[in-house]
């Protein structure tokens, strides 16, 4: 019988693949005990969670015990994507080990910035 394992982020928190090598201008590459310094790391976005939960003001139960849950819960969404490039507090990650890699869960509220790659098509490039 195969098993099939699948991280689920819950929440308003973020899955991040950290940077391990840091490199100089010069190229030249430091330890890890190097970083341990910085309170700003950065690192790929692997995962996001749901949002933040917020109730359905539509719904307005006199007896809220009585209340059943067939209603999805709705979410705000998080502005981080899955592939963005984040900068966030170090001492807010929780460190995991998934898969024999290395993660950081962070919350969405210890980004501080977030560098999105598109692709811009050119007018001048006609592909030739």
């Amino acid at each position: 019988m195969k098993t099939q394992r699948k991280l689920i982020i819950v929440g308003d928190r973020v899955l991040i693949e950290p940077d391990e090598r840091m490199e100089t201008r010069a190229g030249l590459f430091l330890p890890p005990t190097v970083k341990e310094k910085d309170k700003v790391l950065g690192g790929r976005v692997i995962k996001v969670g749901p949002g933040y939960p917020v109730n359905d003001i539509s719904v307005v139960l006199e007896e809220p015990w009585k209340q059943t849950n067939t209603e999805p819960i709705r979410y705000i969404p998080l502005q981080a994507q899955e592939g963005d490039y984040a900068l966030f507090l170090k001492d807010a990650g929780i460190e995991i080990e998934f898969e024999e890699k290395k993660y950081l869960i962070v919350p969405h509220s210890a980004i501080l910035a977030l560098i999105r790659t598109t692709i811009v098509e050119d007018e001048n490039d006609r592909g030739f």
